[in-house]
């Protein structure tokens, strides 16, 4: 239990430790070496200091912040991903494929000769597959492309993971593969449409 005299003894004692011994406030209080010194003499010796500091100081430059390769690394699997679907046609390629046949047979009428049927109704929605495969194979191929020469434009230092290298290499030559598929299926030089005769 705290008396009167001690509770008026803690305010005194907070109350003289705001304030300096000269009775300022610590706000207000300037740093002993300051009062010894002219004001003039002061401001540029304070200056001074600072400016020997900063020589001294190695400030080291904030670093690049460097590419972890994911994107290039996205793009190398990208391309390996359009070259396996330009090799199969891919689904879209099937659709297109079907619609076309669809319309081979409804602008084909049945008293029409039988090449003109196997023309109309398969030709046609070969060519078209075959056309899509070669618009994959295209894109992988170009992808490919992008992801092996990209370094050359970027950091001069920094050099790319041998598997971005590798699934890339194997994109173009998935790209290359299937757009050379792509059209010799579409000039009928490979599995051509069979002969009406």
């Amino acid at each position: 239990m705290a008396t009167k005299t001690e509770e008026g003894a803690e305010a005194g004692t907070a109350a003289r430790n705001d304030e300096t011994t000269d009775g300022t406030t610590e706000e207000n209080a300037t740093p002993a070496h300051a009062e010894a010194r002219p004001e003039g003499v002061a401001a540029e010796a304070d200056t001074d200091t600072v400016a020997d500091g900063e020589e001294g100081l190695d400030v080291p430059e904030p670093e690049r912040k460097e590419s972890s390769g994911v994107g290039l690394g996205a793009g190398a699997v990208v391309s390996a991903g359009l070259g396996l679907v330009s090799l199969s046609g891919g689904w879209i390629g099937t659709i297109a494929g079907a619609r076309e046949q669809l319309i081979g047979q409804l602008h084909t009428s049945s008293t029409a000769g039988v090449a003109t049927q196997i023309k109309e109704v398969y030709g046609d929605s070969w060519h078209t597959t075959a056309l899509w495969a070669g618009l994959f194979a295209l894109a992988a191929l170009l992808s490919g492309v992008v992801v092996l020469v990209r370094p050359a434009f970027g950091a001069p230092g920094r050099p790319q993971a041998p598997w971005i290298k590798s699934v890339a290499w194997a994109g173009v030559s998935l790209g290359v593969i299937g757009l050379l598929l792509a059209v010799l299926k579409y000039s009928d030089a490979l599995l051509g449409l069979p002969s009406a005769s």
